[in-house]
């Protein structure tokens, strides 16, 4: 099975420094086999045939520790839930530039209270959805001047997640 890992915060800002080749190695150190990278922000597709994505993610987490020193959190996907993402996308047709739709990659579903209160947040500029695992985000401002650039979702919302723009969603699948 196809799998892709994103990691949260690595390699921005000048903090939590590891080069990609490195983390392939590590990647491929655990068993996983056909690991690739996308861009330097820690998109790590790769495949194995375990099935549980919190235990591939504990397990990554946990190596990445052991290697880098680095304490980060570590969201798995297998690709046809990110193939289940494109294809349901709520913001789909609504927009002109794959940097203005992020999504949001949490361990499991919102709970309904802080789906609502997400959700009070929108308006004409900055607009949220939630599906599953993941929120959709639609900004017609900068990313700075949104609840995202403030970090709502991990301060007010309390939710481990990473963030993906539209166009890396996308670019994942091409691996």
């Amino acid at each position: 099975m196809k799998y892709v890992s994103l990691l949260r915060g690595i390699n921005v800002g000048g903090k939590n420094m590891i080069k990609m080749e490195l983390l392939r190695e590590m990647f491929s150190s655990l068993g996983f086999e056909n690991v690739k990278s996308y861009i330097n922000s820690g998109n790590i597709i790769f495949e194995t045939d375990e099935i549980d994505n919190n235990e591939l993610s504990a397990k990554i987490a946990q190596k990445i520790i052991e290697t880098f020193s680095f304490d980060i959190r570590v969201l798995t996907r297998k690709m046809p839930e990110i193939e289940d993402i494109i294809a349901n996308n709520p913001f789909a047709g609504n927009f002109e530039n794959d940097k203005d739709v992020h999504v949001f990659f949490l361990d499991e579903e919102l709970p309904a209270e802080k789906r609502e209160l997400l959700l009070s947040h929108n308006t004409e500029n900055e607009n949220y959805a939630v599906r599953n695992k993941e929120i959709f985000c639609h900004l017609r401002i900068s990313v700075l001047d949104s609840l995202m650039g403030k970090d709502f979702i991990a301060k007010k919302l309390k939710v481990a997640s990473t963030a993906r723009n539209w166009r890396t969603v996308n670019k994942i699948l091409e691996f």
